[in-house]
């Protein structure tokens, strides 16, 4: 699909939708209590920093006047008592809430993991990893403080307001409305521009997304990269896309750096105005020198929780983006999943039978059309054909992955989509093409699917398959430790390890999807004599390329034209003289 590309630009939601801080709530009330604590805190060290401008007054107007040295050391004192007492308190407030924002990052990112890990496989079909990556890490790093300290410091910084608004009237009111007077220049200023400003950071947030899909993709490839020397080439595609991050970021932050600019202006322009007031337009008997120091004070401290709460604004305009993005994963459907009242399958003897099944990955595009067959239990089925035919598609569908648009598929009389996943899958081996390694030991990785099985049952699995002798000639045998996706093994190895695996979960069922296709022929023969005796009991499903490898199972299907073309043994389909016949004698030819 076209959003499968890291150049693509998600769509931006507008206008912005309250509903995403409403499902934030939900984080929010788990750390309700510590939250409560730390704005208790908050409040009382704002209140004890506020007397400071009144013993300044008391201070400047009576203390000095009177020439009381010994008062004026108790006042300074009382002034320093009350700078740390107010400091002491924001810091075990900061401590709270650094606590309670990793909380919430711990919590949405545990939520969203925990989706992810159910989500089917279109779902990754259609995005890139880094796309998918950047929310569950950046995003929700970049939402937790505004969901901690945010909403504390939001309505501390009302509570200021509202505090110092009842000082400055308590001192005098006619400057006070001086003060007042460029709230609503402001008020203004943040209108005209918050639009603006949110659909530049929904771009930031796209440019990123964008960015870190192609550092993701680029360092999964660097070895097709380093092949076809393609590194200057892929170079201009990273910085073309960082620039375009950088641009959109210059963009964002020139509208974050206009609201500072105009509060420190105002807050200028409102603080002389005091001055011009209280020393040219009223006489020194209705206002002293002290009222405008104190005032002037209080017009800086009431202009700091504005310039706090356009702060705030700014941070509130990210997080709408990456709340956006956040919420979006987590309401992706899962499509596949167990139905209501979904029962667990019973131990299975392996018969599988499709009943005019019909499915396609995308509307309109259908890649099986009512398709019908059986399978009877212990049986060996053989699926080849042309590429993009509908194996893997067939295999696909018996093991759940996508759900039949049509029809049924059926284990043992049960319709798999009336069963839960975890009972359906428990009794299926599956071998995909792309064999996948953990980081972490070769041990670890055999028994992934069975963490109870006991080393002797891991060895011999892998002996099963003809990978003990390579394991042992690791310094640490099957303690070694691998890299993700096996980046020390080699391809063979790598599909000899993900066998032991599948087998050692002892399925009913086993799939095999081009599971020999990275094996040479010698280990394929010797490989080809342990599964003989594995494979007998299990219903097998074996889809390969290589018809020399199937030619033994006991019934060969040819998937061509949206269904099963041919069907039969490997000397029935060559005696009709159709599709298989000519692909057998095609690749005979070629060896």
């Amino acid at each position: 699909m076209a959003r499968n590309k890291f150049d693509i630009d998600e769509d931006l939601e507008s206008p912005f939708n309250i509903k995403h801080f409403r499902r934030a709530a939900v984080y929010i009330k788990k750390q309700k209590k510590p939250m409560l604590l730390a704005f208790a805190l908050s409040a009382l060290s704002a209140a004890i920093a506020l007397s400071a401008p009144l013993i300044i007054q008391h201070v400047v107007d009576v203390t000095i006047p009177a020439k009381e040295v010994g008062a004026l050391f108790g006042w300074a004192a009382l002034l320093l008592l009350t700078i740390v007492v107010s400091v002491a308190l924001a810091t075990i407030r900061s401590r709270i809430m650094t606590n309670v924002g990793q909380e919430i990052i711990f919590d949405i990112r545990t939520d969203l993991f925990k989706h992810l890990q159910q989500l089917p496989f279109k779902y990754y079909d259609d995005r890139p990893q880094g796309k998918i990556l950047i929310r569950v890490v950046n995003y929700v790093n970049s939402v937790s403080d505004v969901l901690s300290n945010g909403i504390i410091n939001f309505i501390l910084e009302i509570v200021n307001l509202l505090f110092i608004a009842a000082f400055m009237f308590a001192v005098d009111v006619r400057l006070s409305f001086v003060i007042l007077g460029g709230l609503p220049v402001f008020l203004g200023f943040m209108l005209l521009i918050k639009t603006r400003q949110r659909r530049a950071w929904q771009a930031v947030s796209n440019k990123s997304s964008n960015m870190n899909a192609y550092l993701q993709e680029s360092i999964a490839g660097i070895g097709v990269t380093q092949i076809f020397s393609r590194e200057s080439r892929n170079e201009g595609i990273f910085t073309r896309l960082a620039d375009n991050y950088r641009t959109e970021w210059m963009r964002a932050l020139k509208y974050n750096a206009l609201v500072p600019f105009t509060v420190d202006n105002l807050s200028t322009i409102v603080t002389a105005f005091i001055y011009l007031v209280g020393l040219l337009a009223l006489s020194p008997q209705e206002v002293t020198f002290g009222v405008i120091l104190a005032m002037s004070s209080y017009a800086a401290r009431f202009w700091q929780p504005i310039q706090n709460l356009s702060n705030l604004y700014n941070n509130f305009i990210n997080a709408v983006a990456y709340l956006e993005r956040i919420f979006e994963t987590l309401d992706e459907p899962v499509t596949v999943k167990d139905a209501p009242g979904a029962k667990p399958l019973p131990a299975v003897q392996g018969n599988v039978a499709f009943d005019d099944v019909t499915f396609g990955y995308d509307p309109g595009h259908t890649i099986l059309q009512n398709v019908s067959f059986e399978a009877k239990a212990g049986e060996s089925i053989a699926l080849v054909g042309p590429t993009g035919a509908g194996k893997t598609t067939v295999v696909n569908l018996i093991s759940r992955f996508y759900d039949v648009t049509g029809g049924r598929v059926l284990i043992d009389g049960h319709d798999i989509s009336q069963v839960t996943l975890q009972s359906l899958r428990s009794q299926m081996g599956i071998m995909l093409q792309d064999s996948f390694i953990f980081s972490g030991t070769i041990l670890d990785n055999i028994r992934y699917g069975r963490l109870d099985a006991t080393e002797e049952e891991v060895v011999a699995a892998a002996k099963a398959v003809r990978a003990d002798d390579f394991i042992r000639e690791f310094e640490h045998g099957y303690m070694t430790e691998v890299n993700e996706r096996g980046s020390k093994l080699s391809q063979g190895q790598r599909q000899l390890i993900s066998f032991a695996r599948t087998l050692l979960a002892n399925p009913r069922i086993l799939i095999l999807d081009e599971a020999t296709s990275s094996i040479d022929a010698k280990t394929e023969r010797l490989l080809q004599q342990g599964l003989n005796e594995l494979l007998k009991g299990r219903t097998s499903f074996i889809i390969a390329h290589r018809l020399s490898t199937v030619k033994n199972c006991d019934r060969i299907m040819y998937v061509s034209d949206k269904g099963i073309a041919e069907s039969g043994s490997h000397d029935e389909l060559l005696a009709r003289r159709g599709l298989y016949h000519k692909l057998y004698t095609a690749q005979k030819m070629e060896a």
